[in-house]
This record gives C-alpha cells, sequence and structure tokens, in this order.
C-alpha cells in the first residue's frame, strides 16, 4: 500500500459541537485540514492551512496532539489525517475554496468523510 493522502487536522469543540467544513463542489463535511508541504512540519502546516481556509491564527504553543488515523483507500492507497486541538484568534470566516462551516454533533456523523466519522467515534 502507498500513502495517497497526509494531512494535518483541527479539531475544534464548542459547546459540544465540532467544527467542519464543506469545499465547493463538494456534499461531504471534512474537519478543518490540509496537506503539509514538503519540510513543514505539523503545526506549520496546520497553522498555514487553517489561516489560508477560516481566516484564523492558529496558537501554536495551545496545540496538543489527539491522534493519526488512516483507513484504505481507492486502488489500496493509505489516507492518513494527523489530528490536533488547538486555540485561534480571530473570527471563523470561510475563505480559499471552503464553501461553508457547520457545526455538528455525533448524531451528524454520516454528513462527514468516513476518516472523519472514526475521529467523532473516538471523541
Amino acid at each position: 500500500m502507498r500513502l495517497g493522502l497526509d494531512k494535518v487536522a483541527w479539531i475544534h469543540l464548542e459547546r459540544r459541537r465540532l467544527l467542519v467544513t464543506r469545499n465547493r463542489g463538494r456534499a461531504v463535511f471534512y474537519f478543518p485540514s490540509g496537506r503539509r508541504v514538503p519540510g513543514e512540519t505539523d503545526a506549520e502546516a496546520l497553522i498555514r492551512e487553517i489561516a489560508e481556509e477560516l481566516s484564523v491564527e492558529i496558537l501554536p504553543e495551545t496545540m496538543r496532539y489527539f491522534g493519526t488515523y488512516e483507513i484504505t483507500g481507492p486502488k489500496h492507497t493509505v489516507r492518513r489525517m494527523t489530528c490536533y486541538f488547538a486555540e485561534h484568534r480571530g473570527t471563523l470566516t470561510p475563505d480559499h475554496e471552503i464553501a461553508e462551516l457547520a457545526w455538528l454533533v455525533h448524531a451528524d456523523r454520516d454528513r462527514t468523510s468516513a476518516l472523519d466519522q472514526l475521529v467523532m467515534d473516538d471523541l
């Protein structure tokens, strides 16, 4: 198997609800996340991606590792997501390729990707 997707994700909870985003042209919601640029640390990638997607600043000193999740995707490729909790500064505003943000509870898990559902189950 080869690694087909390797991204870092922000797990943000407020009032027992999870922040998720939906890209333009897609129906499924995902945790705010993105792929690393070669040479980037998880923190650097998460800070950059969240700033691009949601126009807020992740506070690096508050980042806490939650877990790394994997599933096997099409053509036996592995999809990996490394998840972090973190506080932020600013107002959440969809930007870049993000069409909408939403706050979901576990009962809404079927509205998210299979990989995100694994994380929701653990939360």
